[in-house]
């Protein structure tokens, strides 16, 4: 039986094998163990007593639960090979790693926003301390859940490759999900990050999906894409 890698290019599979590793301390680590590596590994707030300087590579390939992974890894299966192959894997490698990057950092952005409206500055004093929290009265949890809330997976680079996808193969025809006809590449990547832009600022309650890390890896794709003037083969343009 052929291997399901078999198709894949080399730096797409190799992705994909390292996100299935990560996501084994899930699997198998009691739940005290497995909130103690993912501490460790997803992204905080930069001046979270919990961050550490390798989070912001290590959050892209560490998930929080089967649909989240199988979301992702599926996306990145099904457009990761073709993107390579156009690209080349040096510079499908870069795009992929700078587009997580471009996730983290909006997100982290977003953050500092909210933590100056509420301190004036975009750091406290102690943040160790449940004091320094209390201090902020009725803003005194959600300064916490700022400080303290954790991000995972590896949306952000993969909604570059989706945005990568839809500029470079945009008449390309998908088959989607509960849609009985195929859909333009163009006008499916349109309206996820339409999607996402209403659900950042939206900010519905309970929804803990960092969509601001979303729009963060499809902004530096499409700026990725524009100034390195990618684009795919003719016959797949038009």
């Amino acid at each position: 039986m052929q291997s399901p890698f078999a198709n894949l290019s080399p730096v797409a599979k190799n992705l994909l094998i390292i996100n299935i590793i990560c996501f084994i301390p899930f699997l198998l680590f009691n739940p005290a163990m497995t909130d103690q590596v993912y501490n460790l590994a997803s992204a905080h707030y930069f001046d979270s007593p919990l961050f550490k300087p390798w989070q912001p590579i290590t959050y892209m390939f560490f998930h929080g639960g089967w649909m989240h992974i199988i979301f992702n890894m599926f996306a990145l299966y099904s457009f990761g090979a073709i993107l390579e192959y156009t690209m080349g894997p040096k510079r499908f490698l870069i795009f992929y790693f700078v587009c997580g990057l471009g996730g983290i950092a909006l997100q982290l952005i977003v953050q500092a926003f909210e933590v100056h409206a509420i301190t004036g500055s975009f750091t406290i004093a102690s943040p160790d301390l449940e004091a320094s929290y209390l201090a902020y009265g009725s803003k005194a949890q959600e300064l916490y859940n700022i400080y303290h809330s954790s991000m995972v997976g590896a949306s952000g680079a993969i909604f570059g490759l989706f945005i990568a996808f839809g500029m470079m193969f945009p008449n390309t025809e998908l088959l989607l999900m509960f849609i009985p006809v195929p859909v333009k590449a163009k006008y499916v990547m349109g309206v996820y990050v339409l999607v996402e832009l209403s659900l950042s600022v939206s900010q519905v309650q309970g929804d803990d999906v960092a969509h601001f890390a979303h729009l963060g890896g499809a902004l530096i794709g499409f700026i990725l894409v524009k100034a390195w003037h990618l684009q795919g083969p003719k016959d797949f343009q038009h």
